[in-house]
């Protein structure tokens, strides 16, 4: 009897995607990294527009500027004449991405490389202190190596 063997199918394949260790690292990487961005534009909204408004004129999602004169908006804050550029809305986005690069950085980033950096010199120690270990080892068995071929040396000469 002949067996063959049975290819893995299509659906086995990706089963065996789905479970490999570094892709559900990265599915529970983008879905806390969309829980924190959230967290991130809620404090740009919340809390750095006011303070723009504050020492501005006006929230910072509302500053303007008039491409094509005059810019008029209704009561709903839609454009009726005019052409507007929302450069405050821009702003705040590039404050969000300044926000949340700079946590990134300082709580992930930065002390994952620091961490691999103490790992790495440990590692590269633990090995130098075994070169050295061998070394002495290779030494002392050359220092027997010598004595023996010294003693066998002299026994020949005095028979």
């Amino acid at each position: 009897m002949v067996s063959e063997k049975k290819e893995p199918g299509l659906w086995d394949g990706f089963k065996a995607f789905l479970m490999r260790g570094n892709v559900v690292d990265l599915a529970v990487a983008v879905v806390i990294g969309a829980a924190f961005t959230n967290i991130v534009n809620s404090v740009v909204k919340g809390v750095i527009n006011p303070l723009v408004g504050a020492f501005g004129t006006k929230d910072l999602d509302h500053y303007s500027s008039c491409l094509k004169s005059p810019c008029e908006m209704n009561d709903a804050g839609e454009v009726v004449k005019g052409i507007p550029i929302m450069w405050g809305s821009v702003l705040s986005a590039v404050l969000s991405f300044v926000i949340t690069a700079a946590v990134v950085y300082f709580l992930m980033v930065l002390p994952m490389a620091k961490y691999l950096a103490r790992a790495a010199a440990k590692r590269a120690e633990r090995e130098g202190t075994k070169e050295v270990i061998e070394i002495s080892e290779l030494e002392v068995l050359k220092e027997i190596r010598d004595a023996l071929v010294a003693q066998r040396g002299s026994g020949h000469r005095e028979e």
